[in-house]
């Protein structure tokens, strides 16, 4: 069963080392998500309607907000991934424009040919992942330099600027839309199906749903799902709620129903993710 292997967690955002032999669900992230292949079979990923390849010479590369999935082939062994899940804040601390990197369009392919100094870093990150679990920084120093060759290989770095036009995209949203964005933000849990949504819009089904995937970039389900996502990882890691408890302030009446959501847009079971980002204080506890 798949499984985080490592978790690290910081203003960075967090990156997790993943041991994968099943698929995820379309899903989509609020960060700029790089992945990268640490060892094991060759696999792929489906990237809104594009499957590509990760291999131990490619990264897969996901613009914020960018719907994908996790294709793996049943017929093919385990792959450990080193998955990134980076805050546009954190990386406009290097450069200013590079909080362009919560942006659409922040890298032109979903997919491309690693060098060797990030392969090398790759390594290396995962290496000391795993080896010294509480040198969170020698983690963000590895992910610092890893993220900086990733952008200068796979962007347009120096152009990359807020776009005017995003800007008057999102400033734009349709009141009726901004206000389901907004309650989904604030509450998800509080939202038992999509049509409590529709209903409180004032608009037809159909004509949410064109609204809102025209001003959020995916799906009233799949932004909804994101909302869930980001708050399970944080009561998980940083809580000692139960995940029954968790899972029905997010709105799941079955505890079993909260753990299949979990692992299927997290890759890992929540006692394993809560057993490794544990990790730190339990390898501090020992020393």
């Amino acid at each position: 069963m798949s499984n985080a292997l490592r978790v690290a967690k910081g203003k960075f955002g967090r990156v997790a080392l993943l041991d994968m032999d099943r698929p995820l669900v379309r899903h989509a992230h609020p960060h700029c998500h790089v992945l990268l292949k640490v060892e094991g079979a060759d696999t792929q990923f489906s990237v809104r309607d594009d499957l590509v390849p990760l291999t131990g010479d490619s990264a897969v590369l996901i613009n914020a907000w960018e719907p994908h999935a996790y294709a793996h082939d049943a017929m093919r062994p385990r792959t450990i991934i080193l998955a990134l899940y980076i805050e546009p804040s954190w990386l406009g601390a290097f450069r200013p424009n590079w909080s362009a990197s919560g942006r659409p369009d922040f890298f032109a392919a979903s997919v491309g040919a690693i060098t060797p100094r990030i392969r090398a870093l790759t390594d290396e990150l995962a290496r000391a992942m795993v080896a010294e679990p509480a040198a969170q920084a020698l983690h963000e120093t590895l992910l610092s330099q890893l993220m900086i060759a990733v952008i200068e290989r796979f962007t347009s770095w120096r152009e990359a600027t807020p776009s005017l036009r995003e800007l008057a995209r999102w400033q734009g949203i349709d009141r009726r839309i901004r206000a389901a964005g907004v309650r989904i933000d604030t509450d998800p849990g509080s939202i038992r199906e999509i049509d409590e949504l529709v209903g409180e819009s004032g608009v037809s089904r159909a004509q949410f749903f064109r609204l809102f995937e025209a001003s959020f970039g995916v799906s009233p389900r799949v932004y909804l799902n994101v909302a869930r996502l980001e708050r399970a990882v944080k009561a998980v890691s940083e809580s000692d709620m139960s995940f029954a408890t968790i899972g029905e302030t997010l709105g799941f009446t079955v505890p079993a129903h909260f753990s299949r959501f979990f692992h299927d847009h997290a890759g890992s079971s929540p006692s394993g993710f809560r057993a490794v980002t544990r990790m730190t204080d339990d390898f501090e506890t020992s020393r």
